[in-house]
């Protein structure tokens, strides 16, 4: 009797050795000659002699340097029949989206989610029948509160103006409340790119090129907002071996009439603290081009450092903002960040409070955010949510009495019409999508961003597969998505009474925190962090504030004064 455990290896598996490997081997060579000797007697199909044959020379080649090599104790022990592991833990992954998963299963985007954009990139119709297939009452549920009086739709403002005339802006952008977030020329292809940017064109929303710099596939009649990051492409030349940035070529780049913006990158969700990786199997000439990179090939991958050459402090920081914005002749000029250390980011607001320079918008990029390549460990365990973050600056900042001198961006799993309003509710002026818009574009999921071997042309430089990318059906695809989202923001906006997202607050937005238990998001939040008014931070000993950030806002002096 067999006592092997569930779950275990099948017994024929474990008695498989070297020895019956052989004897396998043995009996597959006598079957192929016993094949040709019944094959000459016009008994059997030529086709089938030659299949045998042909699995026992592959049988004996694969086994045998299975036995030779010494790297892995499997393929000794298991010569030949270790490859079946190998193949299912290869397509493992299409096995469990195709074959296995539900609609709420596999992350970090469920099937339902998937299907949503989809439907809505398409024009299909995305209405359901019986009901929710939520349960409503499990720990984590969400749901809006609606008005008795709902507002009507049309009249909910979905656009934004960014850039402020008392921070120096000469050239305020009207920006509608759902874009496309930083994904450069290089993670994607040039078709992607194009794509993308043709449906913002015909949508009439912003498109981040990302810090690989400004690429002839941004500059398709979209709006962009430029993303200056540590590697300043576009904006920057190399020095010994670093990047430094330079005033000229940004000057340039910058006056074209696609740059709406200018958004210096500090870090960003996937991987704070780390710097952008574009793996060196990715780089083509006109990648190059764009990144100032120099002639191929390239052997090593193209990796931006994690902090910036041109700026060490938070004073640095406003000093280069007032720099970009008089280079670019006023545009808007925002940074972009991942949270971290809350005491820094109070560094930075005291920086702007005693230099009097503003930013125009801050855009908050949450830990859950998306990227092409990035080490498991920054992936999975650094930097703060969205949520929490957005939470976390919008109330220093109100708390500071500083939050009218600019706007929020957010991205993180920004997807659909309840996720925008959301985040909305939560300090957002607008926000940001990365992986949503490229779902709209025919992305499935296949996790294969960092290989270039996408399937659907989305994130590869192999010619072959993006040129299966139609840019005409895609860029409609996109609009598409982001008319569908922001209509059905707009029709829960008006649900809720209100003609503004920005007056969604806390007390629209309920949360179930177990089987019996619900909160607003105002009560819920207001445990953990204090709701400002404004300028609670500015008064003498802070009497109104949580001690949690009157710590925040006090080490954070201590950190610019230190800086300075």
């Amino acid at each position: 009797m067999s006592t092997r455990l569930p779950g275990g290896i099948p017994d024929f598996i474990e008695k498989w050795n070297p020895a019956l490997f052989h004897q396998v081997g043995y009996g597959l060579g006598a079957a192929s000659m016993a094949s040709l000797g019944i094959l000459a007697n016009d008994m059997l199909h030529p086709a089938l002699p030659a299949t045998i044959i042909g699995f026992t020379a592959i049988y004996w080649k694969v086994g045998t340097d299975d036995l030779k090599q010494t790297n892995h104790t499997l393929r000794n022990n298991f010569p030949f029949l270790c490859h079946m592991r190998y193949l299912f833990e290869s397509i493992r992954p299409e096995i469990q989206q195709y074959l296995i998963e539900s609609d709420a299963d596999a992350t970090p985007f469920s099937r339902s989610m998937r299907s949503t954009i989809y439907q809505r990139s398409k024009a299909q119709s995305d209405t359901r029948a019986l009901g929710t297939m939520r349960d409503v009452y499990e720990e984590g549920y969400e749901w809006g509160a609606h008005s008795m009086f709902p507002a009507d739709h049309h009249d909910v403002k979905t656009r934004v103006k960014v850039g402020n005339k008392l921070n120096g802006c000469l050239q305020p952008y009207s920006a509608s409340i759902f874009n496309i977030s930083a994904m450069s020329y290089g993670a994607l292809s040039g078709p992607a790119v194009t794509a993308l940017n043709k449906g913002a064109e015909r949508g009439g929303f912003y498109h981040n090129t990302g810090e690989g710099g400004i690429s002839k596939f941004h500059l398709n009649g979209g709006d962009i907002v430029w993303n200056v990051g540590t590697g300043y492409f576009a904006c920057g030349k190399t020095v010994d071996g670093k990047r430094f940035f330079d005033e000229e070529m940004f000057k340039e780049n910058s006056a074209k009439h696609a740059v709406k913006m200018i958004e210096i990158k500090l870090s960003q969700g996937a991987k704070p603290a780390h710097g952008g990786i574009l793996p060196a199997n990715k780089i083509t000439q006109e990648i190059s081009d764009a990144r100032g990179l120099g002639p191929g090939p390239w052997t090593e991958d193209c990796a931006s450092p994690p902090y910036h050459s041109a700026f060490s402090t938070p004073k640095q920081l406003c000093e280069f903002i007032l720099k970009l914005r008089t280079l670019s002749g006023g545009k808007p000029i925002g940074f972009k960040l991942c949270i971290g250390q809350p005491k820094e980011l109070a560094s930075l607001f005291h920086a702007m409070i005693d230099t009097d320079i503003y930013p125009d918008f801050i855009t908050i990029d949450g830990s859950e955010g998306g990227t092409g390549a990035a080490p498991p460990e920054f992936q999975d365990s650094m930097g703060m949510p969205m949520a929490e973050g957005l939470r976390l600056a919008d109330n220093m900042l109100k708390g500071a009495g500083i939050r009218n001198r600019l706007k929020l961006i957010a991205a993180g799993k920004v997807y659909n019409g309840f996720s925008l309003v959301r985040t909305m509710a939560n300090g957002a002026d607008l926000c940001n999508a990365a992986r949503a818009f490229m779902f709209s574009l025919g992305c499935i999921q296949a996790l294969k961003c960092n290989a270039n071997t996408c399937p659907t042309g989305i994130t590869t430089q192999n010619k072959n597969l993006s040129s299966g990318l139609n840019v005409s059906n895609k860029s409609v695809r996109v609009s598409n998505f982001h008319a569908a989202t922001v209509l059905s923001a707009s029709e829960i906006v008006a649900a809720m009474g209100h003609t503004n997202p920005r007056h969604v607050t806390g007390e629209d937005l309920w949360k179930r925190e177990n089987g019996i238990h619900v909160s607003t998001y105002s009560d819920m939040h207001s445990k953990y962090l204090p709701v400002m008014d404004g300028g609670e931070l500015l008064e003498e000993g802070m009497p109104k504030v949580q001690k949690k950030m009157k710590g925040w806002w006090e080490e954070g002096k201590v950190i610019y004064d230190s800086m300075n």
